[in-house]
């Protein structure tokens, strides 16, 4: 299978005119997937939360008029914004519209200061993490149920719900595939295992071959065929050739890390990138998501001409 590259195409402090310049970029290079925040204010500390956010969902719909190859999901949708039935629903239209393109991104949502600003609840942990199990095996019997779904859950329910279109004839997999992100081992994990289709997991080549491992085990215990996993990690690159430069973002991004830690960051010049991205695909990640590359056409173009070829069959 050969190895994918998608990048989430930031919302924040932009103009949707300068993410459908990326994304159009994409769409003509090796790119395979472009993705969206699900977030209302920008969300990192050091972000103004003043500043503009475009909403990921409309901003996701509006990319794929605007394109006409690319893979196209949320990084990741938090479980505590919509209702899950909506949420299956916008995905089957997206994947519909644009000609079987869709991914479901799921997570267990974390950005507590957007809950609180626009008024929704926020409930603990183990709570967030009971509804993504939930929502996630509704959404996967919306998905690929035969007829109606009836569903009497904790949290959410559906009264013999009728779901059409439910898959475009063009989608690859013959299903709309639901991503599930997150690290935890004990939920997050097991719920991909018992209802997604691809994992989303952020760390070294070391741990993520560790939660690979947490994943396989979590398979076997629900009867799942791990094969049936795509395998992808998310994480920051930056494609950099003056040392300067080098030295000072591996500082800003491995702080506390040791030295050694820090020159394993996928922050360096093309061909450490390729080596570092060869590290995981040597323990069997299939597809790459990258984060924070800013809205300029030219930088995608670079990742393509010099990472992304290096990886062609």
């Amino acid at each position: 299978m050969r190895l994918t590259f998608g990048a989430q195409i930031p919302g924040n402090s932009t103009d949707f005119s300068l993410m459908r310049d990326v994304a159009q970029t994409m769409d003509a290079t090796r790119w395979a997937s472009a993705w969206t925040y699900d977030h209302f204010v920008p969300p990192l500390v050091f972000m103004d939360e003043t500043q503009d956010s475009l909403e990921g969902w409309m901003s996701l719909a509006a990319l794929g008029e605007a394109t006409s190859t690319l893979q196209l999901g949320t990084l990741v949708s938090g479980v505590t914004y919509r209702n899950p039935g909506l949420l299956a629903k916008m995905t089957a239209t997206l994947d519909h519209n644009t000609g079987g393109r869709a991914i479901l991104g799921l997570g267990a949502a974390w950005h507590e200061r957007e809950h609180a600003a626009y008024g929704w609840d926020f409930p603990a942990l183990k709570e967030r993490s009971d509804r993504l199990e939930e929502a996630t095996m509704l959404i996967r019997s919306l998905f690929h149920a035969d007829g109606p779904v009836h569903i009497e859950g904790e949290f959410y329910r559906t009264d013999n719900a009728p779901f059409a279109p439910r898959v475009h004839p063009d989608n690859p997999r013959g299903f709309i595939p639901i991503m599930i992100g997150g690290n935890g081992e004990r939920r997050t994990l097991r719920t991909l295992a018992r209802y997604g289709d691809i994992c989303n997991v952020r760390g070294t080549p070391e741990e993520v071959a560790h939660k690979l491992d947490v994943i396989r085990v979590h398979c076997e215990n629900a009867g799942r065929d791990f094969s049936e996993i795509t395998l992808t990690t998310v994480m920051r690159p930056a494609l950099v050739t003056e040392q300067p430069k080098i030295d000072r973002l591996r500082q800003i991004h491995g702080e506390g890390m040791s030295d050694e830690q820090r020159e394993r960051l996928p922050i360096g010049p093309a061909e450490h990138l390729i080596s570092l991205f060869a590290e995981y695909e040597a323990i069997g990640i299939e597809g790459f998501v990258f984060e924070s590359i800013p809205n300029n056409p030219r930088l995608y173009e670079q990742f393509d001409d010099l990472v992304l070829s290096a990886f062609d069959d």
